[in-house]
């Protein structure tokens, strides 16, 4: 009997309503508009695993990370915890303490005006984890310490620690629930490049020891592929190829995915020609017809710009794309 993955989502979709107030539509008689920030994604990630979603600013990573996790329901589709509909873990606190989210800004994250001790211990409080001031205190301690900071530290403020050390309190605050999967939404993204490998370090660590599943979200392919198993590249709200890391990264399929690859400094100077990627991301209230890559594809044709591209398999991986389907991308 196959594994049941920890997190699998079905088709989903998030729309949302960015219209003028009624009276202002009906006034100057303009219809609705939705904006369509992710449309009909599927993944799923096994227990201990990590999959990784890369793509431009705006392509919908962030929405799913928070649809994973409960904090907004999709429009179509529907997520699974552990075979239960996400609805169900929502409304079960044994079951929605098992989840967690890392988010992107240390800064923002963090109540400046509690203590990081109260930080920390709020959600073991708020599940009833653990009763009692001392029982609470040495479990705030001992979470610390696992993040690499000290025992001591949970008497300091936010403002009195470095990006890098507020980040190991977010993590340290995720952990404190004893959840089993992770939602980490770019926990780098806001750090100086010399503080991202130790951050990267320690959560590896973490789901080494821990056995933890985690939903990576992030912009940077060179960042993904140290923590990956598995990668979804999305641009504007679809996942256009999807598979095993280390066979997207060496061999890449879609034509947005080599973009981005080539976009990656080349630190080897293996002197290889290079494509950055050209043009802008299309407005998601008025995507392009067709594939919504084809106006800065160099492979698009007019099947390109009038159908919406199918998943392809190819081998592991699944790439929606016509090129790759009528065998045009050695091109």
């Amino acid at each position: 009997m196959p594994e049941v993955p920890t997190l699998e989502a079905q088709g989903i979709s998030r729309l949302f309503d960015v219209s003028r107030p009624w009276l202002q539509r009906v006034l100057s008689h303009e219809p609705r508009l939705l904006l369509r920030a992710v449309d009909d994604a599927s993944f799923a990630i096994t227990r201990g695993s990590t999959l990784s979603l890369v793509g431009e600013s705006g392509c919908g990573k962030s929405t799913i990370a928070r649809m994973a996790v409960g904090l907004m329901p999709p429009s179509d589709g529907e997520i699974r915890f552990e075979g239960n509909p996400l609805s169900t873990a929502r409304a079960q606190p044994a079951l929605r303490r098992r989840m967690n989210m890392i988010f992107q800004d240390p800064y923002a994250s963090l109540n400046p005006r509690w203590r990081v001790r109260d930080i920390v211990a709020e959600p073991i409080r708020a599940f009833s984890i653990l009763s009692g001031g001392q029982a609470i205190a040495g479990r705030v301690g001992e979470l610390l310490v696992q993040v690499g900071l000290a025992a001591a530290d949970g008497e300091k403020y936010p403002h009195e620690f470095s990006g890098g050390q507020r980040q190991r309190v977010s993590i340290a605050r995720a952990l404190a629930s004893e959840p089993d999967f992770l939602v980490c939404d770019e926990p780098t993204s806001a750090l100086d490049v010399s503080v991202q490998a130790q951050i990267l370090n320690l959560m590896r660590d973490l789901q080494q020891r821990l056995g933890l599943t985690y939903l990576f979200i992030s912009h940077n392919l060179a960042v993904v592929r140290h923590v990956s198993d598995r990668l979804g590249v999305m641009y504007l709200g679809r996942i256009v190829e999807q598979g095993p890391a280390e066979t997207i990264f060496h061999t890449p399929r879609h034509p947005y995915t080599r973009l981005l690859l080539d976009a990656i400094p080349d630190l080897e100077m293996v002197g290889r020609s290079r494509t950055p990627v050209g043009g802008e991301v299309p407005s998601p209230i008025d995507p392009p017809p067709g594939c919504t890559f084809h106006p800065r594809c160099p492979l698009a044709n007019a099947r390109c710009r009038a159908e919406q591209p199918a998943y392809t398999e190819v081998g592991e991986v699944q790439v929606a794309c016509h090129a790759v389907a009528e065998g045009r991308e050695t091109a």
